[in-house]
């Protein structure tokens, strides 16, 4: 049995990956409706297959893509699915990172980081993925 070495994780490598689901949210925001759920509807869709060129789960990867794949074509018509979808790759990020392959093979931290990045996205559809924008207009009309 082959050992898989897991590389420590310290708080100061979760940094980047707030960085990027803000920019992520922040780039997002600028699509109008319904543009905006129709374009990370696609991204997760792609996302789910993001392991397949050597992920290391074997027929797993393949599986997992179907049910991502499921959850963009619902997520068309829906952010709860869109934002189901990247709570399962979150998990499926941090089976990699235990398990697997990192989803960058030159960054051994990358599927920990991918998985905090994720789960912090799927919060953002979980909650109708508003536009940043439109929040800080509404804030800033009303003082």
């Amino acid at each position: 049995m082959e050992i898989h070495h897991v590389p420590a994780f310290h708080t100061y490598d979760a940094i980047p990956p707030f960085i990027i689901a803000g920019i992520y949210i922040l780039a997002s925001s600028l699509l109008k409706e319904p543009s905006r759920r129709n374009f990370n509807a696609v991204m997760i869709g792609g996302a789910g297959a993001a392991y397949l060129s050597g992920g290391g789960l074997g027929p797993w990867e393949f599986a997992f893509t179907a049910v991502v794949t499921f959850c963009a074509y619902k997520g068309l018509q829906s952010y709860r699915f869109i934002g189901l979808g990247w709570l399962l790759h979150t998990g499926w990020d941090l089976l990699h990172h235990f398990y697997g392959n990192p989803i960058v093979p030159f960054a051994p931290l990358s599927s920990a980081g991918c998985a905090i990045t994720d789960a912090l996205i799927a919060i953002w559809f979980f909650a109708d993925a508003p536009s940043v924008f439109d929040y800080f207009r509404k804030s800033t009309v009303s003082t």
